[in-house]
């Protein structure tokens, strides 16, 4: 099956010389949650704006649901709904009303039902003929969302959508997300919040200065790239450390009290093996051992300080 979005080699320059995209290619396949993360000014948001037809590419090309944002932007853009950062409303209009009128800034027939289960499903029914002014942030940023809704899309970008949104609200948003990748949207989503990305997401893409450093399953990603560390509570602590121990370059913690010998997640288990064999022979006892996987927060951050090394 054909990927629904196909990003092949997107480049995005601006006239002052600075490359906001530089060469991006990026195939997103339906019906996955896919999280794009990245620091401020990574070019996550100029990537989702050319996707969305906001921003013009300077180089490259994309196609949604096969249709060329460019050439076929009307057929492209029917296909996506967007729920920006930043909250932009008529202040003075109704919840209801505005949903209704962005349904129709796509030329679909008025759907009153569907308004409704929309409504409904972002927990907006009751505030249906409230003033947007009225709301809180929270529930102004739930309005964005189902006016991205409106039309029926196939693919809803979702940039920064916690942001401002109690911890409550956020988990009726992520319970509406999954909801509607059940029902056959895909969803791609720009987040600080790594640990919803580490939950929601079945693909991780990550940014940085304008480049796509690795795009690959959850999964894979943290298995690849993360480590793991064992940590051993000595019986009795050590000052230093036998030279013997070198090869396996453990470290100690807590005042002499912690061994903590840090791996690849991949690597060869019998080295644990080894390691426990030679602390045996040098008599080094220890009362307790426990392992400690990277979480993808710190994959995310040693990521994109290897790549800020390389650069510089």
């Amino acid at each position: 099956m054909p990927p629904i979005i196909s990003i092949q080699d997107l480049t995005k320059s601006y006239q002052s010389g600075f490359k906001a995209l530089k060469g991006v290619s990026l195939d997103i396949q339906r019906g996955e949650i896919f999280a794009l993360l990245g620091p401020n000014g990574a070019g996550k948001t100029t990537l989702i704006s050319i996707v969305c037809g906001i921003v013009t590419p300077t180089a490259g090309r994309v196609l949604a649901d096969g249709f060329d944002i460019v050439s076929q932007w009307r057929e492209a853009r029917s296909r996506i709904g967007l729920v920006p950062q930043e909250l932009t409303t008529d202040a003075f209009e109704t919840v209801w009303d505005t949903v209704s009128f962005s349904r129709g800034l796509f030329g679909c027939a008025p759907n009153p039902a569907h308004i409704e289960k929309v409504l409904k499903q972002l927990s907006l029914w009751d505030k249906r003929k409230n003033q947007i002014m009225t709301l809180s942030g929270g529930m102004k940023r739930r309005v964005m969302i189902a006016k991205a809704l409106s039309h029926e899309p196939d693919i809803l970008f979702l940039d920064e959508p916690s942001a401002g949104v109690d911890v409550e609200l956020r988990r009726d948003m992520w319970q509406m997300v999954r909801e509607l990748r059940e029902s056959g949207v895909t969803i791609i989503l720009t987040t600080h919040y790594i640990e919803e990305a580490e939950e929601m997401a079945d693909r991780i893409g990550i940014i940085n200065r304008g480049e796509l450093v690795i795009a690959d399953e959850k999964q894979a990603l943290m298995q690849q790239l993360g480590q793991k560390q064992l940590t051993l509570s000595l019986l009795e602590p050590l000052e230093s450390l036998p030279d013997a121990l070198a090869p396996w370059q453990v470290q100690l913690q807590a005042g002499g009290q912690e061994m903590v010998y840090a791996f690849d997640a991949q690597a060869d288990r019998n080295e644990i093996s080894r390691l426990l064999r030679k602390l045996s022979e040098l008599d080094i006892g220890f009362r307790d051992l426990n392992t400690r996987e990277s979480s993808l927060e710190e994959i995310f951050v040693n990521l994109v300080h290897q790549r800020e090394g390389a650069s510089a």
